[in-house]
């Protein structure tokens, strides 16, 4: 059998739904844990440690009948910014874009500070990026900063 056909059969096609490629490989089950996608009840392809000419080694997640809103971009792109998101309809991509880390993050992310009033209080969590490339996050109400390897998603 021709070696490129051997490659095209590792990952079936979805009719709808979202494709995240380029997902750094130690970050996919992350990424699923985030998303709640155990919970998810349509086919879920997962592909780790996959061959990337770009990267290395990366993940795929396939969902079909999935979207995904805004937070959950956000989500995405806080834990792998270097994914991909691929919209498909009809078998068609629709909508393919590079994830970013925003400059706000709201809603998705706890405090690391334990005395910080959103740990006690029903308040929007809020923060301000200040540096996108080792992901460091600064609350908005008691100004502590948040690293990569603490983040909490609510």
């Amino acid at each position: 059998m021709n070696k490129e056909l051997i490659k095209e059969l590792k990952v079936s096609a979805i009719e709808n739904g979202t494709v995240i490629d380029h997902i750094p490989a130690q970050s996919v089950f992350q990424v699923v844990r985030i998303l709640n996608l155990e919970k998810f009840d349509t086919q879920i392809l997962i592909g780790a440690n996959l061959d990337s000419q770009k990267y290395g080694k990366k993940g795929i997640l396939k969902l079909s009948n999935r979207f995904f809103e805004k937070d959950e971009i956000n989500k995405i792109a806080l834990v792998a910014p270097t994914a991909t998101l691929i919209v498909i309809k009809d078998f068609q991509i629709i909508e393919k874009r590079q994830v970013e880390i925003p400059g706000q993050v709201s809603k998705i992310v706890n405090c690391v500070n334990p005395n910080c009033i959103t740990n006690h209080e029903t308040i929007t969590t809020k923060f301000v990026v200040i540096d996108k490339d080792d992901l460091k996050l600064q609350c908005n109400y008691c100004e502590k900063i948040t690293v990569r390897e603490s983040i909490s998603f609510v």
